[in-house]
């Protein structure tokens, strides 16, 4: 046999997730890219095999939505914990946020130190977006060149005084500029008009302080500019079904707009939240357990394209004393994929849609060439996930810096088992890379 002919890694699986559907292959993995999908039980030579038997075989998943804080707040999050916390989730890109780190990444100057915080860390491959806050329009472009993957903004307080929300005519503005360069504005979608302060502290008081119609009113506000803009535009954390209805009708208008979930609002609901457990403050909120079947069908119809973690953590003295003070994040970024698994699986949706949301259409949205499917030419990142195994979380087990999770306890379905960037399984070695 020709050297060229033998492979540097096999993977073989009685459940491959390919693009065309669910079943039995080979993988075959040469110099980092996926070389040939062939038949389970074909004769190939490689350096190394690995066969999974009837344990799943999924593309390494992409999360666009994740605050790794570093620099400047690496106390609540840095690039060596929420990378490795990433690859035990299955996840093997990550997308960081332009804030809560310091300097937020507002021009290229942050960019270039948010890499510098980031070299030699990373386990997972990692990108980057921009952000787009009053007064930097003219820094987009030059982001943009430099290779971030679009730009965050918010419409309401961001929580930190560093990175404040656009106005109405700065929305404008910020829309043209990024339409002339065809980049993309993601946007944290809630009217400040519609927002109070809780009335208590409890979680009912809080709930009430970020109606459902505070994210529908600013939703339709970026679908009413985008259609005028032309700008590609995605609505980040959707949580109320409220926006489900002007989404799918801009969409069928053919205005470029797309929209996420996150884990938390599929797998958690506003009754079950106890007392005094700000570990399940977000923002935008939980909502009701009818709001979470809503989203599921949002997701089922493609109203919502993607499902990524928020991952938004902070230390534990933050999320005291009361959820009217309390930090509003969750961090998830190890359990996506079971707990989203968990509820698709209960609901009949099988593992290739829940790729789809997770991989498939994260990457597309960011445009990451190579990710997110099993397809021949593509980066060899895959995760054999044991989809049938039931867990209950142990927040001693996460990677994450700091460990408050609201799914302690909570029995999840599906445990990762391996993960592989590039066809090389992910250990302690920080073998991550920027993305361009």
């Amino acid at each position: 046999m020709r050297a060229e002919d033998v492979m540097d890694l096999v993977i073989r699986s009685r459940r491959a997730v390919l693009p065309g559907g669910e079943g039995p292959a080979a993988v075959t993995v040469r110099e980092g890219r996926i070389t040939g999908l062939h038949a389970y039980d074909a004769a190939l030579d490689a350096a190394e095999q690995v066969d999974l038997g009837g344990t799943a075989l999924l593309p390494g998943l992409v999360d666009t939505h994740v605050h790794v804080n570093e620099p400047g707040r690496t106390h609540w999050e840095g690039f060596a914990s929420a990378t490795r916390a990433a690859a035990a989730g299955g996840v093997t890109t990550i997308v960081d946020m332009p804030l809560n780190s310091l300097p937020p990444t507002v021009n290229v100057g942050a960019l270039a130190e948010k890499k510098r915080a980031a070299a030699g860390q990373c386990l997972v491959d990692v990108g980057f977006w921009g952000g787009a806050v009053p007064g930097n329009v003219k820094e987009l472009k030059a982001m943009h060149e430099a290779g971030v993957r679009g730009f965050k903004c918010f419409l309401s307080p961001s929580g930190v005084e560093e990175f404040p929300p656009l106005g109405a005519d700065e929305l404008r503005t910020v829309m043209v500029e990024i339409a002339s360069f065809d980049g993309l504005l993601v946007v944290h979608a809630e009217d400040p008009a519609l927002l109070g302060e809780p009335a208590g502290p409890g979680y009912p008081e809080f709930l009430d302080s970020r109606p459902g119609q505070a994210e529908r009113r600013a939703v339709e506000r970026v679908i009413a500019l985008a259609g005028e803009t032309g700008v590609r535009a995605h609505i980040l954390h959707v949580s109320s079904a409220l926006c489900l209805e002007p989404l799918a009708e801009a969409r069928r208008r053919g205005v470029r707009i797309t929209a996420e979930t996150c884990p938390h609002y599929l797998t958690l609901t506003a009754e079950e939240v106890p007392p005094g457990a700000t570990q399940f403050k977000c923002c935008p909120p939980i909502r009701s357990s009818a709001n979470r079947e809503e989203l599921w069908r949002g997701l089922a119809d493609a109203v919502l394209s993607c499902v990524v973690s928020d991952h938004s953590p902070c230390t534990p003295d933050l999320k005291m004393p009361d959820f009217a003070a309390a930090w509003g994040g969750i961090s998830s970024l190890q359990l996506g994929l079971p707990a989203v698994w968990a509820g698709a699986s209960q609901r009949g949706y099988g593992l290739g849609q829940v790729v789809r949301w997770m991989a498939g259409n994260p990457a597309a949205l960011a445009r990451l060439d190579g990710k997110g499917a099993i397809a021949v030419g593509n980066d060899a990142d895959l995760v054999a996930f044991d989809a049938d195994a039931e867990h209950p979380v142990d927040m001693a087990a996460l990677h994450h810096r700091n460990p408050v999770t609201p799914y302690h306890g909570r029995t999840l379905r599906g445990v990762v088992r391996a993960t592989w960037l590039r066809g090389r399984a992910v250990g302690d070695a920080p073998e991550g890379r920027f993305l361009p």
